[in-house]
């Protein structure tokens, strides 16, 4: 197995070779399913992601889902392995291997040409990987193949609401700045995304916009309840309400439970006593900051962590005096 170290030492300053921004791998082991977050080369190439969520769900039968936001890839696959047949310019390249081994997640990557140095070289090149075995280089005509060997780690959704109040704060901005900063100092952490939530507009404890957030990340098990423990810590020490609340759900796959719970949280009025119903049936851990009533929103965020574009849309009809209630 080649470190990123050794890799660019083996090819050199090669031209046609763009690392990946970055790859992080994340395993729910009961289900048998891995999650990929792939940021493709230099944070910038649109093109190389939207080409590979094009390929790789048509030539890779352990693609469950594959989805693109920008130049980051999101590939949801079942453990496993799966023959490839790699056609130019229709079935380029793919996954042919994904495995959960003891405290590492192996993926096998094949792919055609430029699609073999995506997967052998510029897929090395990124920082998340613990190293890649290269089975062959790609390039030209001939076919890359590689197996990349990440540290196993969990994903953790977690959904916070109600930290500001009528003279201060933004949701939004506090739970991206602490994600943000704890990815930064804490090994065994990676910070994946950030979800806006629109709840019910006409919610009468609301402060203006009526939204919870959901962030997402990736840890490695033993660092989980550290992480935990130092968002509370965070969240309490900067919150401006004395109502937030935060959950915790562990795991790839989101309930269809708490899908539905959350879809009636953006049209109605729900009741504390549902939310905590919810996160109980649902495996979701409430933790109390300052206080409960945030959480409402904050099961619903996780409900909606996997659905960006959709939870920004407000689930009520628009009302010209919603605001003015």
């Amino acid at each position: 197995m080649l470190s990123r170290e050794e890799i660019m030492e083996k090819i050199g300053k090669k031209p046609w070779v763009s690392p990946y921004e970055r790859i992080v791998a994340v395993a729910d082991e009961e289900n048998g399913i891995i999650q990929l977050y792939e940021d493709h080369a230099r944070g910038t190439c649109f093109g190389g992601a939207a080409w590979e969520v094009y390929h790789y769900q048509r030539t890779s039968e352990l693609v469950i889902e594959a989805k693109r936001d920008g130049a980051r890839n999101v590939f949801t696959v079942r453990a496993g392995s799966g023959e490839l047949r790699l056609i130019p310019s229709f079935a380029g390249a793919g996954i042919e291997r994904a495995e959960i081994s003891g405290d590492e997640i192996r993926i096998t990557y094949a792919g055609l040409a430029g699609g073999g140095v995506a997967v052998a070289l510029a897929r090395g090149l990124a920082p998340g990987p613990k190293g890649v075995e290269i089975h062959s280089m790609g390039g030209g005509k001939q076919l890359g193949r590689a197996t990349l060997v990440f540290p196993k780690m969990i994903k953790l959704t977690v959904g916070v609401d109600d930290t500001d109040s009528a003279g201060e704060g933004a949701t939004w901005g506090l739970c991206n700045e602490i994600a943000y900063e704890i990815s930064g100092k804490m090994s065994g952490v990676e910070y994946l995304h950030h979800t806006i939530v629109q709840l019910y507009p006409k919610a009468p404890k609301k402060t203006t916009n009526c939204v919870s957030i959901a962030l997402t990340f990736a840890v490695l098990p033993e660092k989980e309840e550290e992480l935990k423990k130092e968002l509370i810590r965070m969240f309490r020490e900067r919150s401006s309400s004395d109502e937030t609340g935060v959950a915790f759900f562990r795991g790839i796959l989101i309930p269809e439970r708490l899908k539905s719970y959350a879809d009636e949280v953006r049209r109605r009025l729900v009741s504390l006593e549902e939310a905590e119903r919810v996160a109980s049936e649902c495996g979701v851990e409430l933790h109390e900051v300052t206080g409960r009533g945030g959480f409402i929103g904050a099961v619903a965020a996780i409900g909606y962590a996997e659905r960006t574009d959709e939870a920004v849309v407000p689930g009520a009809p628009f009302e010209e005096d919603v605001g003015r209630d």
